[in-house]
Order: C-alpha cells, then sequence, then structure tokens
C-alpha cells in the first residue's frame, strides 16, 4: 500500500517524542465514538487498520473499557506514535501497534478471529483495486458475526457533496488519478461480494459517512 499523500491528505505533526498529532482526528473523534456506541460488541476484538497517530484508537480504548483494542500501521513512524501515546494512556485494553499493510493480500487469514475491523480515514488515499481488496481481507478476518466499519469522505451517485470535498478529491487525483474518493455505493457492493450483510450507511460531519456490514453468524 501507497504511504499517506504528505501535502495532499491532512499531515500529522510531531508534538512530543514520538507522538504525532493529526487536527482531524481531534476533530472527528467525539462523532465517531458516538456511532461506534451503536455498533460495536459488548466484548471481544477490535482490529483497527491504519490507526495512524494512534489518537483514535486511544479514546477508542478508554471509551470501551470492555473490548481488546488492536491498533496496526504499515508505517514505522505511525506505529511509534501509536505506541507512545499508549504507554501514555496506560490502557489494559489497548494491545502494542503491529505492522500490517492493509491493502496486500493474505493478512485477513492470519488476523482472523476478530469481533469488528475498522477503518478511518483511507480509502479516498489508495486506488479502488487496493480499497477493494481491504474489503475482502477484511471480511476474511472477521468472525462469524463480526462488524466492519468504514468512516470517510465519498462520492455519491459519483459526485461529491460540497466545494471542499470536490477540491480536496481533485487534488487527490491529480497527485494520483488512481486515487480520489470513492463512490459509497461501489464500496457496499465490495462488501457484499464477499458475503457480508450491509446494515447501515450513517451521515456523519463535514460530509462524511459511516458504513457498516456484518459477518453472517455459521
Amino acid at each position: 500500500m501507497r504511504k499517506p499523500l504528505s501535502g495532499v491528505a491532512s499531515v500529522a505533526k510531531p508534538v512530543e517524542g514520538s507522538k504525532l498529532s493529526a487536527p482531524a482526528a481531534e476533530r472527528n473523534r467525539d462523532a465517531i465514538i458516538q456511532i461506534l456506541h451503536r455498533f460495536l460488541p459488548s466484548s471481544g476484538i477490535v482490529l483497527e487498520l491504519a490507526s495512524g497517530t494512534g489518537q483514535h484508537i486511544i479514546a477508542f480504548a478508554e471509551a470501551f473499557p470492555n473490548l481488546i483494542w488492536q491498533p496496526t500501521d504499515i508505517d514505522p513512524s505511525r506505529r511509534q506514535s501509536i505506541d507512545a501515546w499508549a504507554k501514555e494512556a496506560q490502557l489494559p485494553n489497548l494491545n502494542t501497534a503491529r505492522p500490517l499493510d492493509a491493502a496486500s493480500s493474505g493478512w485477513g487469514q492470519v488476523h482472523a478471529g476478530q469481533n469488528a475491523v475498522l477503518l478511518i480515514n483511507l480509502l479516498h488515499l489508495i486506488s479502488a483495486n487496493e480499497a477493494q481488496c481491504i474489503v475482502q481481507e477484511a471480511g476474511q478476518a472477521l468472525a462469524p458475526g463480526g462488524m466492519l466499519m468504514i468512516y470517510g469522505p465519498f462520492l455519491r451517485g459519483g459526485k461529491t457533496t460540497s466545494d471542499g470535498d470536490q477540491i480536496f478529491h481533485s487534488r487527490l487525483q491529480a497527485h494520483d488519478p488512481e486515487t480520489g474518493y470513492k463512490d459509497h455505493v461501489d464500496v457496499d457492493d465490495w462488501g457484499r461480494h464477499v458475503g457480508l450483510q450491509s446494515c447501515n450507511m450513517v451521515e456523519m460531519p463535514a460530509n462524511n459517512l459511516f458504513l457498516t456490514w456484518q459477518k453472517p453468524a455459521i
């Protein structure tokens, strides 16, 4: 998977030691926690893909102490940041960050048995093929009854929903034509194609969406 698009996407900045901070993570954290209350299981393991700076998963582990949270990221500096935030927070339900390229094949079987898989603000930064691979592998990783949850900006009917989104989408595609916003209908179809049952599409602040699927129970 390609690394985040520096200068185009949101950039994390050093704050203390190995810790990085992304303003977007602070802005959308509370809204995501509110919606997670609707979809997370009461217990089990949650695998977060592309955990980034670690700000999100620290807040999630605090908000949902009955769940075990597993952060992952392809970037060593991001994993260092995650672990630095985690060391400060001292949360017993938060595991050490693991290396994982979420857009590569095969990780779903390696990480099988997850009660939930969570992905935040990544699909628009990668190609459609990479995004589809993530959904496919997440389906493999989920335990029966497990939830896949994806948050971020999406196209609706092939179009952006605001001038700001159109500008950002165009900047991403100018940097790399394979990236940019994905249509939520396409992403939902990818989940259905791997046997997941579409649950809800929730409108979120700043024109973002929260998409959910469930793996059928045996």
